[in-house]
Parts: structure tokens; C-alpha cells; sequence
């Protein structure tokens, strides 16, 4: 009935409409004996029993059902399925990490129903992706991409969805450089969304351009029923290359580090920064010893491009950063006090020590008077330890309907960066303060429970 009715509507499409919609047929044939049905056992987290404690305040009719013996819980495996594809004669297969993570055994089935066990050669939790190995011959091979797709373009997805072997799914490019939350943390993966249906088992298969070239891996989609919406994420060939190389080198994977904490750049930080609009990736926070303190980077700086892209937003940055060998030397350009410079810089590896962070702190208020509708005082010393700072302004109270509120100061923040002054102490805030214009923007560097945040504070109008 459906595809009477499919068929219906493409006979009322212009004849010139209807022959360009792409054949994907070819790219079928040809790709699909290359693509893998990944099966994984895995040991589930097993449930542990009551304790002999928690079964005396069982009513007498609920005991029964529990068995104590005080032996440990036993595990038991799980099963998962999930794709992949072959990327080499000698047996390399690409696919998630999430499908294999924790496995005991991977069995790879392919097109023409011959079973492998495979090895799992390492697996990388940033970008989601795994490389595994089989051993056999005369077997088909797919090619990741050198070249991006653009948005609009025709792509197309082979995996098993639900179980369902070897299914087919087609749709567009809907964006680039996606920049989505994961478990691991920063998220180093500019992802391809398309609007392919992409269900549970699908996850690690190709993505193909017309050309039948992979260009990307199917790793996650946006649901809210447990089934495809239109949303779904591919890890981009530039990622899924870089990755399998070092995997099939050494089974680890190594990325790019800069060692500074960002933000975006809004319409209002972008004017007191001296943008005509808001771009790049903001410096909150320069780690010590890191490879940006090395290169002379400041907080407050806005990088603007990295090794020769341009940075749009604050989740341009990770993606380019991580893509650079670290050793290498690079040029960034930076926005600094009205004017762009340009600097050089070796990226470091990833691994950061961890910043330290305030607990919420807050001391007894002084008489001090507000400025900018803030209470404030020298932040003390302990504090300024524990954040590896040497002083800065403790915002103690925050009035109702003052340019501090309005631009989203709270109780607790401390002020270390006012403009391009340094604040380490009262005087040194009162003396920024006193420089400014009426009616001027001007960036205000805050710790914010210990973390790195730049907002824009707009000084009042003088009184007439």
C-alpha cells in the first residue's frame, strides 16, 4: 500500500524533478558486502542481593522471594547488537565504542552470512569509536573519505536497525559541527546530523556520500520514543581517520590540548570586546604550565581562527584542537585590547590537572559601598588558594534592577578581570571602574564555583 502510494506521488513530479533524484542503488550493491552485523556479549551489572539486615525488616510474605547466602551476586551477559564496516583486505573494521564496550566476545557477521570472532584492537571513548580485526581473505573493503560533505547533499546509511539485517535508509545533510554533551566530557567531535533514519543497531555503521565513499560513522540520534525523528549524528571521515590510525598504531588515541578554560562570545560581550559581531572562542581561563600560558595566551583574549580556521563559536575550538598532532606548531589569532594578533603555539597533549574549586564560601558583609549595584570585598586568602589565584573581589550582595543583575552577576562570584584591568584587590576595581565611559560595555572576568566565566556589564549613564 505504501509504496502504491510512494510510486503515486513521484508520477506527479515533473519528469525533470524525477530524474534527478540520486539512484542509490549502486552504492548498494557494491558497498554492502564491506558492511558488518556486530553481535557482543557483555556482562551485565548484576542486581546485589539484600543483606541479612536489610531482609529482617522484609514483611515474613516478602522473604521468601529472596535467597541469602552471603556468596556474591552472579553476572550474567547481555547481548548487543550493533554494525560496522570493513575497511581493509586484512580484516580492520571500524565501529563504536559504545557497541563493544565492556564485551567478552564480538562476533562479526557479514552480507553473505560467514561469522568471525574479533578482536578488539582499542577503542576510543572520545570520539565513540573502536577499531576491531578478523582474520580471513577475499573480503570487501569500503573507503573513508578524504573530502567533507556539505549541508544539503545526499547521504546514505547501511546497518541493522531492531536486529533487522543489512537495512537501507537515504536522507540529506541537515548541518556540520555539531557539538553535542558526552560522558567523556569535552566533546572533541564536530558531528555530522542528517535526517537518516538511524535506529538502536545502526550504531557504528557507514554513512556514504553518492560517491559510495564513507563519510561518516553513525554513532547517535535525538529521540524522545526510542525511535528515529530526523535527528540523527554521524562522527565525521576527518575524525574516523585520525582515530584508526592511531588505533591501529598503538591502540591508544592522543588529541590536541591547549589547556584553557571558554566560553561564547553573546551580542553584548562581543561589543565590549570591540567585535561588530559575536565570534570566536572567549579565554576564561588559562591553565598554569599549559600550552596556551607557554604561548603567551591571556584570559580574555578571543581566538578567532586556529591553525588556519576560522573559530565561529566556542565548540569550533575543541574540534580543531583535537585533530592536531600535539608537538605541533601552529598559528592562532587572537582579539587582544581592540586589535587582532597573531601567535604561535605548540599544542600540547590532553590529559589537563584539574582546576580547584570554591565551595561556596561566603563571608560576613562589610559597609562597603556598591558599586554597579554590587557589595563587595577582598576576597581572602584561603579562598584565593584554593584557586590559584592571588587575589580578586568577592561579590557579597547583588541588588535588584542594577547593571550587576541585569547582566547576571550573583552573590558569591569573584570579580579577578574588569575590562583589560587585572582585579586583585578593591583599589585596583575602583580604579578600573573610574576609567570607564558612561553608558560603555566592558567585560567582567568572574569565578563562578571555581570556574572561569567573562560577562558583559553595561556602566549606568551619568546622573543629570
Amino acid at each position: 500500500m505504501y509504496k502504491f502510494v510512494i510510486v503515486a506521488l513521484l508520477t506527479l513530479l515533473p519528469w525533470s524533478t524525477r530524474a534527478a533524484l540520486p539512484d542509490f542503488q549502486p552504492i548498494v550493491e557494491s558497498a554492502a558486502p564491506a558492511v558488518v552485523k556486530i553481535l557482543v556479549e557483555a556482562n551485565a551489572q548484576a542486581q546485589p542481593m539484600p543483606g541479612a539486615d536489610e531482609l529482617e525488616e522484609l514483611p515474613e510474605y516478602l522473604r521468601r522471594f529472596f535467597e541469602f547466602r552471603g556468596q556474591a551476586p552472579q553476572q550474567r551477559q547481555r547481548q548487543n547488537t550493533g554494525s560496522g564496516f570493513i575497511i581493509s583486505e586484512d580484516g580492520y573494521i571500524v565501529t563504536n565504542h559504545h557497541v563493544v564496550e565492556g564485551a567478552t566476545s564480538v562476533t562479526v557477521r557479514l552480507l553473505d552470512r560467514r561469522e568471525f570472532e574479533a578482536e578488539i584492537v582499542g577503542t576510543d571513548v572520545r570520539s565513540d569509536l573502536a577499531l576491531l580485526k578478523i582474520e580471513s581473505d577475499d573480503l570487501s573493503v569500503l573507503k573513508i573519505a578524504e573530502d567533507d560533505v556539505a549541508v544539503g547533499e545526499w547521504v546514505l546509511a547501511i546497518g541493522s536497525p531492531f536486529g533487522l539485517d543489512f537495512s537501507v535508509t537515504a536522507g540529506i545533510v541537515s548541518a556540520k559541527g555539531r557539538s553535542l554533551p558526552t560522558e567523556a566530557g569535552e566533546n572533541y567531535v564536530p558531528f555530522i546530523q542528517t535526517d537518516v533514519a538511524i535506529n538502536p543497531g545502526n550504531s557504528g555503521g557507514p554513512l556514504f556520500d553518492l560517491q559510495g565513499e564513507v563519510v561518516g560513522v553513525n554513532s547517535q540520534i535525538f529521540t524522545r520514543s526510542g525511535g528515529s525523528i530526523g535527528l540523527s549524528f554521524a562522527i565525521p571521515a576527518a575524525v574516523v581517520n585520525n582515530v584508526v590510525m592511531q588505533l591501529k598504531a598503538s591502540g591508544e588515541v592522543t588529541r590536541g590540548w591547549l589547556g584553557v578554560s571558554i566560553q561564547d562570545v553573546d551580542l553584548d560581550l562581543a561589543e565590549s570586546f570591540g567585535l561588530d559581531r559575536p565570534s570566536g572562542a572567549l579565554i576564561a581561563q588559562v591553565g598554569a604550565d599549559s600550552p596556551a600560558q607557554e604561548a603567551g595566551l591571556q584570559s580574555g583574549d578571543i581566538i578567532l581562527e586556529f591553525d588556519g580556521q576560522m573559530i565561529n563559536t566556542s565548540s569550533d575550538l575543541p574540534h580543531v584542537v583535537g585533530l592536531i598532532a600535539p608537538g605541533s606548531e601552529v598559528e592562532a589569532v587572537v582579539r587582544r585590547d581592540g586589535q587582532n594578533q597573531t601567535l604561535q603555539v605548540v599544542v600540547g597533549g590532553l590529559d589537563a590537572d584539574e582546576r580547584p574549586s570554591v565551595a561556596g564560601r561566603m563571608p560576613g558583609a562589610d559597609d562597603n559601598d556598591a558599586i554597579f549595584g554590587m557589595v563587595l570585598e577582598a576576597a581572602d586568602d584561603d579562598m584565593m588558594a584554593e584557586l590559584g589565584l592571588s587575589g580578586g573581589v568577592l561579590v557579597l550582595e547583588v541588588a535588584p534592577d542594577s547593571p550587576a543583575a541585569a547582566a547576571g552577576i550573583v552573590g558569591g562570584d569573584v570579580v579577578t578581570r574588569l575590562g583589560s584591568s587585572a582585579v586583585q584587590s578593591l583599589e585596583d576595581f575602583t580604579g578600573a571602574v573610574a576609567r570607564l565611559q558612561p553608558g560603555q560595555s566592558v567585560a567582567i572576568r568572574l569565578i563562578r564555583r571555581g570556574a572561569p566565566l567573562f560577562l558583559a556589564i553595561r556602566v549606568p549613564q551619568a546622573e543629570q
